[in-house]
């Protein structure tokens, strides 16, 4: 069934007013890759998006990727595009060991930057982008755009709303990043990670056991994509579940079990508890052929940082600073633990 009408995290908070989405934004796209294609094509959704420049290390390659995507204008050099007056907010969609060196050319610009992800490849470089933002008193946005889905937020309602008790253990499946950010929200950012256990090489399938403070655990399975493999999330409170449907990285499926006394094994012949399940289908407005999966929902995210721009706000709640780096905290420490994998080739 259709699920009830979230609220976006900062409208609810009070920050932002839902007809932002048309306060007016011209974006520069640093990078021509597939991800930056449908970065653009998803933009379609949100009325105040205008995609002004693309900037790659080739001129040729950028001109062919704003004539085919409707990008205002081209340059070869990602200097020029950041001095032009026609960019509000840049997109950095490189590689990951590029993100701090174009975030921060883009910060000094005195651009806004919305970063993709994982924001940085330490939580020093995340940090020193952060606090050169702040100096020049504009956006860097960390990409975790699975919390910006109207499935994820109405779990983040649930879980703060207390009908699912304290939740104690996260189980999820995908890839270090994701799932990672699966346990930092179910619980808080503030939480305190005590001890971890991991397996597998760096770039393909393993796994880790997370430990937090006050007896809760998160069990993270990584799987090769695409798999097979039912990719879902469950978040377990002691009143209640939540599971996010697959693809539980970008889901548009929730699932919300609370039974009405506390489960045994043995009381009530082990029925299973009564669930509720709602749907939020993506918006059938644009179309990004060959993507990723549900990766239309890009535009949630867009739409949240047009509405928080409009209003003064230089962060969006549904993943705030404080959130990114303890999310890549946890990630560096996964990783640090992840035998290295000779087969890994760098990502052009």
């Amino acid at each position: 069934m259709s699920g009830p009408a979230v609220i976006p995290g900062d409208i609810l908070l009070g920050l932002t007013k839902p007809e932002d989405v048309s306060f007016p934004l011209r974006w520069g796209i640093i990078g021509g890759g597939e991800i930056s294609r449908q970065f653009v094509l998803s933009s379609r959704a949100c009325p105040g998006a205008t995609m002004s420049a693309v900037a790659t290390r080739s001129l040729e390659t950028a001109q062919s990727f704003a004539k085919s995507y409707g990008v205002d204008s081209a340059h070869g050099n990602i200097e020029n595009m950041l001095a032009s007056d026609d960019v509000d907010i840049v997109y950095v969609g490189t590689p990951d060991d590029m993100h701090k060196q174009h975030s921060l050319m883009a910060i000094e610009a005195g651009k806004h930057v919305l970063c993709e992800k994982i924001l940085a490849k330490s939580v020093a470089d995340a940090e020193e982008m952060y606090d050169a933002a702040n100096r020049q008193g504009v956006m860097l946005q960390d990409g975790v755009w699975t919390r910006f889905f109207p499935a994820v937020e109405q779990a983040r309602q649930i879980i703060e709303s207390g009908d699912i008790g304290e939740v104690v253990m996260v189980q999820a499946d995908f890839d270090p990043l994701y799932t990672a950010q699966a346990a930092t929200l179910g619980f808080g950012h503030e939480s305190e990670l005590i001890n971890l256990q991991v397996s597998g090489m760096q770039g393909g399938p393993g796994g880790a056991i997370l430990e937090f403070e006050n007896n809760r655990f998160a069990n993270l399975t990584f799987i090769r994509f695409p798999s097979g493999f039912p990719e879902v999330t469950e978040i377990t409170g002691t009143k209640g579940r939540i599971t996010l449907e697959q693809p539980a990285h970008c889901p548009t499926r929730i699932t919300v079990r609370i039974p009405p006394q506390t489960p045994s094994r043995y009381a009530g012949a082990n029925k299973p508890s009564p669930f509720q399940a709602f749907d939020y289908p993506l918006a059938t407005s644009i179309n990004v052929p060959n993507a990723y999966p549900n990766q239309k929902g890009f535009s949630y995210m867009i739409e949240a940082i047009h509405r928080c721009l409009a209003s003064g706000q230089l962060e969006c709640p549904q993943f705030n600073r404080e959130e990114s780096i303890h999310l890549l905290e946890i990630v560096c420490a996964i990783h640090a633990k992840r035998k290295p994998n000779p087969n890994m080739r760098m990502k052009k």
